[in-house]
């Protein structure tokens, strides 16, 4: 689901600057700040959703996520939760973007070990049975990428990184 979120918000974002003019969003890598930041305030949503609820992941789903090396896991999944807020908003305010694509970056390979721990221990999510590995390992790389290649990190031509409008200047 977090997948299908990420590419049609990414599509609604750039079809908006295509179809509709809106300059913000006439460039690819803008459009996929913005999707990746709707993804994260839809998943970071589930972070704070109490256990009682059952029609979408909750907290209790992610806390059982959690490796058992870590320690406070319920602690540590309301802070994962804030960092992909915080995260989210960096992705849309173009000054912010790098430092927020990067930081963003090094938290899904931060939670990777609870994906796989997932994955590995049959944790159900949602009351759906756990996702298998060969899925969840090439999801985070994707978010991972989007992230960096929204930042302006990587994609770039010739080394050069690109501003944070999305654009390059003229030479």
């Amino acid at each position: 689901m977090t997948v299908i979120v990420l590419v049609v918000a990414t599509l609604a974002f750039r079809l908006s600057g295509a179809v509709f003019g809106l300059a913000r969003f006439a460039a690819w890598r803008v459009s996929a700040a913005h999707g990746l930041a709707c993804m994260l305030v839809m998943t970071a949503s589930a972070h704070f959703v109490p256990s009682d609820v059952t029609f979408m992941p909750n907290h209790a789903d992610l806390v059982a996520m959690v490796p058992p090396f870590v320690p406070f896991p319920a602690l540590v999944v309301y802070l994962t939760g804030v960092l992909e807020l915080a995260g989210a908003v960096g992705l849309v305010i173009p000054a912010t973007r790098r430092a927020a694509g990067v930081c963003l970056a090094a938290l899904f390979v931060l939670m990777l070990p609870a994906n796989i721990h997932s994955a590995l221990a049959g944790v159900a999510f949602a009351g759906e049975a756990a996702s298998p590995l060969w899925q969840r390992i090439p999801e985070q790389v994707l978010y991972i990428g989007v992230a960096l290649w929204a930042a302006g990190v990587m994609g770039t031509r010739a080394g050069r990184t690109a501003p944070a409008s999305g654009a390059f200047p003229a030479r």
